[in-house]
């Protein structure tokens, strides 16, 4: 065999090994809109890198269900999943996720907020990282507020929420008073609520662990909750979570929304909604307790450790939750739509705060949000609307269906949350809490 031959069956070896070794990510995300703007432009992440990623973009509820049962059985299907603040540090506890302990210099790790990285860490080690980040915001229609004579004030009660929907609604015309969620899962209708519990003085659990579902000021605040909803939201408000209500907003049809920060990007681009010249906006909500009444939430990427590829994974990661990243979204997409909540360094940029008008705001939601001191009374655990233990899933998702019942009149507010409240006692009774 001649030497010239010798090396072109070399070459050859050479291109079909690096063929064979090209890396596939299985990235499991939920369908929030920054989401699919990260999965639109992956494909650059892609061309610089030879990685490529397979995308399962799902609803939060199934999200949530798919992720949690494949990372507690260690069943590998994915190498980078989207999470929050509660599963990170119970996750990262139990051992099923890689720590970010050496992130390059020029990702700039102290550059994302110090209240986001603890959420985000146990033990002062981070397990995921955020790609976006949120408090809670009350969205109103300035237009119909002029119109009806209103004026929202800069921290509404939730009376004065109630006030307002009556006087907006206008089901005839499809304009309804108030959109909030209804779908049920600790993290869909349950946020809301858990707010809501909070701004009648009540609490998830006391100092001795025992359920507050059935207390007073939880009953005062879902019978509110249920009363408000069902005469000033939307016809099937019981299926609608996030994305079904920024729908409604966005397209005209809601006088006030009260949610996540993280949709003021997208109800002041003119490009995705009908009302963006007609946008105000003001705290969450407060009633009988001042505290409490805004969550703090990530959108967060971390890595399994039943992933075999662990190394493509942080460096996918890493390229996501970027200050160039947020850069490349906000000089291609607009910087109104940049991934909100994570990076000081966005809220200084001059380009942000003129196409964001909602940018301190938020940022002074997210900073005052506080996991610790949030409730009227004591409590044991770090949460603002979930505990962060491990049984917080499953009691939440039930209670989120027993206030779905409750909203549709399956049953009274009363049965719905002695049910919450028996079947959060039973699970931790049996996890050790008490006796």
């Amino acid at each position: 065999m001649t030497l010239k031959t010798l090396l072109s069956a070399a070459a050859f070896l050479a291109v079909a090994g690096s063929a064979s070794a090209q890396t596939t990510l299985t990235v499991a995300t939920v369908n929030n809109p920054d989401m699919v703007v990260m999965q639109k432009y992956s494909s650059k992440f892609e061309e610089k890198t030879g990685i490529k990623l397979k995308w399962l973009v799902l609803e939060e509820n199934v999200l949530r269900q798919r992720v949690t049962t494949d990372i507690s059985t260690k069943g590998g299907q994915f190498d980078v999943v989207t999470i929050g603040m509660y599963e990170t540090p119970i996750w990262g506890k139990a051992g099923w996720l890689v720590p970010f302990d050496d992130t390059p210099d020029t990702y700039n790790i102290k550059d994302v907020l110090p209240s986001v990285r603890d959420g985000l860490s146990y033990e002062g080690k981070l397990y995921s990282l955020p790609f976006y980040a949120e408090s809670t915001m009350t969205f109103y229609r300035t237009d119909l507020f002029k119109k009806a004579g209103l004026t929202m004030p800069d921290k509404p009660s939730w009376d004065q929420i109630a006030e307002f929907a009556a006087k907006l609604d206008d089901k005839a015309n499809g304009t309804y008073g108030l959109c909030i969620r209804g779908q049920p899962g600790w993290g869909e209708n349950m946020a809301i609520v858990g707010l809501m519990g909070n701004a009648w003085g009540g609490q998830l659990f006391d100092m001795k662990w025992k359920p507050g579902y059935n207390s007073d000021a939880w009953k005062e605040a879902v019978k509110f909750y249920v009363d408000v909803g069902n005469k000033y939201g939307p016809p099937g408000m019981v299926g609608n979570g996030f994305n079904e209500n920024l729908a409604l907003f966005s397209s005209g049809h809601c006088g006030m929304w009260i949610d996540a920060t993280v949709a003021a990007g997208f109800l002041y681009d003119p490009k995705r909604s009908q009302v963006s010249d007609k946008v105000g906006f003001a705290q969450a909500p407060v009633e009988k307790w001042n505290k409490g009444n805004g969550w703090l939430w990530a959108w967060a990427l971390g890595i399994p450790t039943s992933s075999q590829k662990s190394k493509e994974a942080k460096e996918f990661i890493e390229w996501a939750t970027s200050p160039d990243y947020i850069k490349m979204i906000g000089e291609s997409e607009g910087w109104v739509t940049a991934p909100p909540g994570t990076r000081q360094s966005t809220y200084d940029n001059p380009a942000y705060q003129k196409a964001a008008p909602f940018a301190k705001p938020t940022l002074d939601a997210i900073t005052a949000a506080d996991p610790i001191n949030g409730t009227k009374d004591p409590k044991p655990y770090a949460g603002i609307t979930f505990a962060t233990i491990p049984e917080m899933q499953a009691i939440g998702n039930f209670t989120g269906q027993q206030v779905a019942a409750a909203l549709t009149g399956k049953a009274t507010v009363e049965q719905a949350l002695d049910q919450a409240a028996a079947n959060a006692e039973r699970t931790l009774k049996q996890a050790g809490y008490y006796k």
